[in-house]
């Protein structure tokens, strides 16, 4: 299979359109369960091709800087951070090589689309409105690609009320390691954390979304010495509703756009 990617200015926007169609379609046809807490299952989300393009361009190791927040407290002892990302923005990834910025350029425009942003609300309309109401709610997409290696681990948690739907899409090469995929939990009476319910498989093209609520908590054990790494997309629907979360989203998005620039800079 030829592993290139060409997009001229004049069809770009048609290969973004069609691979939002396809994830739209994917969306709406993921499993949903609501044990223990509502969220959807993927089994397929890209086309088989662009798959296998997304597979074939990973950015190499000093293309991803350090990801912070709660895997920030996982780093190995002598500094390695266990978890690293690139944010999938045109401004993030232009320092990219020219086959590799167009295959993820690609995926980060279709993941950020209107109409992929409207097919996970309404597939998760139900736990939506239990905490918005029914007042129409603004959503801000940040889609990152990250890599966890052995040692990175997060506990449960239920994500920050800044976030309004979580959306993780699997990224492995076979199905050598199903069993690191994120831990769901329930939650006990008083709302804090309760026993293991369900776990994701971490299988190829699949992953899965839920709108982020109190009682969704969730985990990853440890990432073992069996796994080389462990490729995921995380896209973060982020609550944009009022002035603050309108200018803290897009001043999030340009400061972490400058210290990437900084860093390109450094020898």
């Amino acid at each position: 299979m030829d592993q290139t990617l060409e997009l001229r200015p004049g069809n770009r926007r048609l290969a973004v359109e069609s691979l939002s169609d396809f994830i739209v379609g994917s969306v709406d046809a993921a499993a949903s369960s609501d044990a223990p807490f509502t969220h959807l299952v993927f089994d397929r989300v890209f086309p088989d091709d662009i798959y296998a393009l997304m597979l074939a361009n990973m950015p190499e190791a000093a293309d991803y800087r350090p990801m912070h927040g709660r895997s920030k407290g996982h780093d190995l002892t002598d500094g390695t951070h266990t978890r690293v990302k690139i944010d999938l923005f045109p401004e993030y990834i232009r320092h990219l090589p020219p086959q590799k910025r167009a295959v993820w350029d690609l995926v980060g425009r279709a993941l950020c689309s209107r109409p992929v942003k409207e097919a996970f609300m309404r597939r998760l309309a139900a736990p939506l409105t239990r905490r918005f109401g029914k007042r129409k709610t603004g959503m801000y997409p940040i889609p990152i690609l990250t890599r966890d290696i052995p040692g990175y681990l997060i506990t449960p948690h239920t994500d920050t009320r800044w976030k309004g739907i979580t959306v993780q899409l699997y990224l492995p090469r076979d199905r050598s390691t199903t069993h690191i995929g994120t831990i769901f939990h329930d939650h006990n009476a008083d709302g804090s954390c309760g026993a293991k319910a369900k776990q994701m498989s971490f299988a190829p093209n699949s992953g899965y979304a839920f709108a982020v609520g109190t009682d969704t908590w969730h985990s990853a054990d440890a990432v073992g010495p069996e796994v080389k790494t462990r490729d995921s997309i995380l896209l973060t629907y982020f609550v944009d509703q009022g002035a603050l979360r309108f200018l803290r989203n897009r001043g999030k998005r340009f400061g972490n756009f400058v210290l990437s620039e900084v860093r390109n800079r450094l020898p």
